[in-house]
């Protein structure tokens, strides 16, 4: 039996694992998703972004193309989405690229060897 080894194929399923994670987020985050100027909570949200990935999921092939191409814009009406956590809002593809990147941080530093555990929801900077 041979056993080809293919990088490109983890590299996918990492990324893979980062829509994953983004999705996951939303959906315990206890912040307000706005789509279509209607305010929709972070569980049917992440729901809702999930039923949008597995319908393209062939043309995404990482978590920036996810961002960019899911979770930034109705697809029917092309308004962007929206993202309220207590007082502030934000556009959802900047607190879902902030989101990416604290998750890649702590990924990172548990790579390095830190034995810190990473918070589930970790703090996000909501400065304009």
């Amino acid at each position: 039996m041979l056993v080809f080894f293919f990088p490109a194929n983890f590299v996918i399923a990492s990324e893979n694992t980062e829509i994953e994670y983004l999705l996951s987020y939303i959906a315990k985050s206890n912040c307000t998703f706005i789509r279509n100027g209607k305010d929709h909570q972070a569980k049917k949200a992440s729901q809702h972004l999930r039923m949008k990935y597995e319908h393209v999921q062939g043309r995404i092939k990482t978590a920036e193309d996810f961002i960019d191409k899911i979770a930034t814009r109705s697809s029917l009406t092309r308004k962007p989405y929206a993202i309220r956590c207590a007082e502030t809002q934000m556009p959802a593809d900047r607190w879902l690229t902030n989101v990416l990147a604290s998750h890649r941080t702590s990924e990172n530093s548990q790579q390095r060897g830190n034995t810190a555990q990473p918070k589930a929801l970790p703090r996000l900077d909501f400065k304009k």
